[in-house]
């Protein structure tokens, strides 16, 4: 039985989303987000939540200064301060999503690539961005102050690349002789 909220969709004005819903006789990702916030509404009401977003940072300081750095150290320190600053944020939306995994137990026994799994994946990338971020600072540091060593050049007298050199005393190679 389809949900009594559920139209049937022509094309006409519709979206890709409207139009694979229409012909798989499936709900719309607006389907789904009007149904469930209808139904969280007498939740909410008890349970209010901020209306807000969460406050975004003021990244202009952090760009003015990384445009006046000149240096390597001086970028560094810049994009280290930044990352500093937003580890704890990124640190509770990942725990807010190892929570909403965790949820009801949903996640014992749960398989690979269901909510629960995509949740916990999530919340490891949230921090995988801190840890991508430093890992590319310090290889910016490692070229700028210890940078691998240059290979050693060829030994001389070497004929051509991956041969060894000619014994001494054989005449140089040319067109063959014939007897």
């Amino acid at each position: 039985m389809q949900h009594p909220d559920f139209e049937l969709y022509d094309n006409i004005g519709r979206d890709a989303d409207q139009i694979a819903a229409a012909r798989y006789g499936i709900a719309t990702r607006g389907d789904l987000l009007r149904w469930a916030k209808r139904d969280a509404e007498p939740f909410l009401a008890q349970h209010p939540l901020p209306e807000q977003k969460l406050p975004g940072p003021d990244l202009r300081p952090y760009l003015d200064a990384l445009a006046a750095a000149e240096t390597p150290a001086q970028a560094s320190a810049v994009t280290r301060h930044l990352l500093d600053a937003a580890e704890p944020v990124l640190q509770a939306v990942s725990d807010y999503l190892v929570a909403a995994a965790r949820w009801r137990g949903q996640n014992r026994g749960a398989e690979l690539g269901s909510p629960p799994k995509m949740l916990m994946a999530a919340a490891s990338r949230s921090l995988s961005v801190l840890a991508i971020a430093h890992q590319a600072d310090l290889a910016i540091l490692r070229a700028a102050y210890d940078p691998a060593p240059a290979p050693p050049p060829p030994p001389q007298g070497r004929t051509g690349p991956g041969f060894p050199p000619a014994p001494p005393g054989t005449p140089p190679a040319g067109p063959a002789h014939s007897r």
